[in-house]
């Protein structure tokens, strides 16, 4: 990695204090466009400070061609242009290119979600009472439960556990901290799993979830149970962990909460994220309506 990229995750790790997750996605970004541009270049290095717009385009075309999705795209495109910002601020290099690069238009994107029957036939295809069946069972009802991200149910902490108030403290995206309550349920789960943990974790992991050698699970590991559980049940879906997340958000919307508090719950930073939401809930109603309404129902005469 050259100085000016070390210099750069020295920043977003120490002073954005961005999450691992995040910074592994921003390296994998960088390293691409580097890839790149030396192929570009038959195969020298290209100094960032050499780097021009028409460079960046030719990545760019580069992407579409390999039919990766325009949500992908822009998430490289946002890491470029913060990239180059930061080059420009502290001088490495004469003029930036940053406020050039364009991000790409998409379609208006509304996540997927699951119904309620199918978030409990999700849980109930989890099997036995062993402790691999007792932690999945909790992973995905805190998935479900509480809404969580991939990288903050990997994250969490036994000292993030508040137990006596039914509350988890989540560090979400820039290490914004906030306080989660847990249901009647999922509760009753993480404390089934708590009680199996202390004989499998190794000394010294304070990641709440540990694989079954002790460790602390990652997220390729809970990726991979949460797509079996889903996949068992739902087809033709995308089966995330995230889409768990958007459940939890669409029957929160749905029952009436209020939209503030969707967002505070969720960590979002701007109410137009959980907005998306709400569109959610409203083709959901739309179904309902054209479903069940009288006049909509009833033949032509």
């Amino acid at each position: 990695m050259d100085i000016a990229t070390q210099k750069f995750f020295r920043y977003l790790e120490l002073e954005k204090r961005y999450s691992p997750h995040t910074l592994t996605n921003y390296r994998i970004d960088l390293e691409q466009t580097a890839a790149f541009l030396t192929h570009l270049n038959d195969g020298y290095d290209v100094a960032w400070e050499r780097v021009t717009l028409r460079d960046i385009r030719a990545f760019l075309m580069h992407l579409q061609e390999k039919n990766l999705s325009r949500r992908t795209i822009a998430r490289k495109v946002a890491t470029l242009k913060s990239f180059f910002r930061f080059l420009e601020i502290n001088g490495m290099v004469e003029q930036s290119i940053a406020a050039s690069i364009k991000m790409p238009k998409f379609e208006k994107y509304l996540p997927e979600f699951l119904s309620i029957d199918e978030v409990e036939n999700i849980i109930r295809e989890v099997r036995g009472n062993d402790f691999k069946a007792v932690r999945d069972r909790a992973i995905l009802e805190l998935f479900y439960g509480c809404g969580l991200r991939l990288s903050e149910l990997i994250q969490l902490k036994l000292e993030d556990l508040i137990l006596r108030e039914k509350s988890l403290r989540i560090m979400g995206k820039g290490q914004k901290e906030r306080i989660v309550p847990v249901g009647r349920r999922a509760m009753q789960a993480l404390i089934a799993y708590l009680d199996r943990r202390p004989a499998m974790a190794l000394p010294g992991v304070r990641q709440v979830f540990v694989l079954e050698s002790g460790k602390a699970m990652y997220s390729m590991a809970v990726q991979r149970l949460v797509k079996k559980y889903i996949q068992a049940v739902v087809k033709n879906t995308r089966a995330h962990p995230h889409i768990l997340r958007h459940s939890y958000a669409t029957h929160l919307l749905n029952k009436g909460a209020n939209i503030r508090v969707v967002k505070d719950l969720l960590g979002h930073e701007n109410l137009s994220t959980t907005q998306v939401y709400t569109h959610l809930s409203i083709e959901h109603l739309k179904n309902v309506y054209q479903k069940t309404h009288q006049r909509v129902m009833s033949k032509k005469s």
